[in-house]
């Protein structure tokens, strides 16, 4: 079975650091096509920023593989901006693109910071994620 996700910068972040834990287990699942990864440009650029700060001292060619095939994997969705009220502002276009594709058929948003979304059932940590896919499997 097949999942729509949009995964937050710190799932992707939490990945690279460490692929064993459980964001880099959801990673795998995007990487082996379980999970389809929903972007758009905003979003790509969000990725890149994050990845390239010093604090992380990410290997530069290392990251462009990495997000290449994670974004080879992705659909473009356009999201309008929502009116609903998001506790993170620089997060909206993440939910955005959620509630985009949600129009179509079903679709996550994984983050290890819930805090900054709504509570909505859709909205999940990367070990939801990954019961979801077990369950379903």
């Amino acid at each position: 079975m097949m999942y729509y996700a949009v995964l937050d910068t710190n799932v992707l972040i939490s990945a690279m650091l460490k692929n064993n834990s459980v964001p880099g287990l959801v990673v795998a699942e995007a990487l082996k096509g379980n999970i389809i990864p929903l972007i758009n440009d905003a979003i790509i650029t969000e990725y890149e920023d994050v990845f390239s700060r010093p604090k992380f001292s990410f290997d530069p060619k290392r990251v462009n593989i990495f997000l290449h095939e994670f974004i080879k994997r992705a659909i473009h969705v356009e999201g309008d901006i929502l009116e609903e009220e998001i506790p993170d502002k620089d997060d909206a276009v993440f939910y955005a693109v959620l509630m985009e594709q949600r129009k179509d058929t079903d679709a996550y948003l994984v983050t290890g910071n819930m805090k900054h979304f709504p509570v909505r059932t859709y909205i999940v940590t990367p070990k939801e994620m990954l019961d979801i896919i077990e369950d379903g499997s």
